[in-house]
């Protein structure tokens, strides 16, 4: 018995091990084949460096200013998680709206899943005029406005995804409006919210960068990129992209952490 005790949290731990490596290793083997490919062709095909540097360069030119680059990566991360905040938030409130007060959703979520097509080159301009070009508050509400309107169509398609049976056993046992929407919306929701979150996470990055596109400090990425793909410095381009991919898949790998420590009996019930 003792031995068994003991010799459980080591079988444990190596599930999840393998479990962690069947989950990660297509992903890392089709990343380092891409980079293989795109190296490779670099040097075969004798591309010029300004039209298309190999990753080996393009690491080269990171690894030569580093500290620079996470700065204002930094820069450009920080609107995106406020506006990413700020969208996300007011999604999920409009939502909740919108699930009590039926004549809400049927005005408002045909209105934003055509709002969602809107792209987002278009509306960086008027934000700027509206807020101005170089402050912060143009790019955070860009990016408030990319991911509210995800936000409130997936949440309130959680919100309303109960069975019409289950609704009726919470209203046969005289359940409050509260509790069924503590005890049977908002854990059906829950995954939908997730979903949207981790799409956020990713249009948070590509809006930002693109909002400071049209004007923001130098100190941004977006600015970086236009300037230094201006003038052909493409390593120099391609290092600060690089660098905006990281913090978008860091921003959201912290979403995918947090949904599995929010939902655990999700992860265990796939497998996971």
């Amino acid at each position: 018995m003792q031995a068994t005790t003991v010799s459980t949290p080591a079988v444990r731990s190596i599930d999840q091990a393998a479990q962690w490596f069947h989950m990660l290793w297509p992903p890392v083997l089709m990343f380092v084949l891409g980079i293989a490919l795109w190296e490779s062709a670099v040097w075969l095909f004798e591309i010029p460096i300004y039209l298309l540097p190999a990753p080996s360069q393009i690491m080269a030119t990171f690894l030569e200013r580093p500290w620079f680059l996470l700065g204002i990566g930094m820069v450009t991360f920080s609107n995106a998680l406020m506006g990413s905040a700020i969208g996300c938030s007011l999604g999920v409130l409009v939502a909740i709206f919108c699930v009590r007060w039926t004549f809400v959703a049927d005005g408002l979520v045909p209105l934003a899943i055509a709002a969602s097509a809107v792209p987002i080159i278009a509306l960086s301009p008027l934000m700027g005029i509206w807020l101005g070009s170089v402050s912060a508050a143009s790019k955070i509400g860009v990016i408030a406005v990319m991911t509210f309107f995800p936000t409130l169509v997936s949440v309130y398609a959680g919100l309303i995804s109960p069975r019409a049976d289950a609704l009726l056993l919470m209203r046969s046992y005289a359940a409050p409006q509260r509790a069924v929407f503590l005890k049977l919306r908002m854990p059906a929701a829950l995954p939908f919210l997730f979903n949207a979150l981790r799409v956020c996470a990713t249009l948070s990055m590509i809006g930002a960068v693109v909002a400071e596109f049209f004007g923001g400090p130098r100190n941004a990425l977006g600015v970086y990129i236009k300037t230094q793909a201006g003038i052909l410095r493409t390593r120099e381009a391609w290092s600060a992209i690089m660098v905006a991919c990281l913090y978008g898949l860091i921003f959201y790998l912290v979403i995918v952490l947090i949904e599995r420590w929010v939902m655990p009996w999700k992860h265990r019930h796939s497998g996971q």
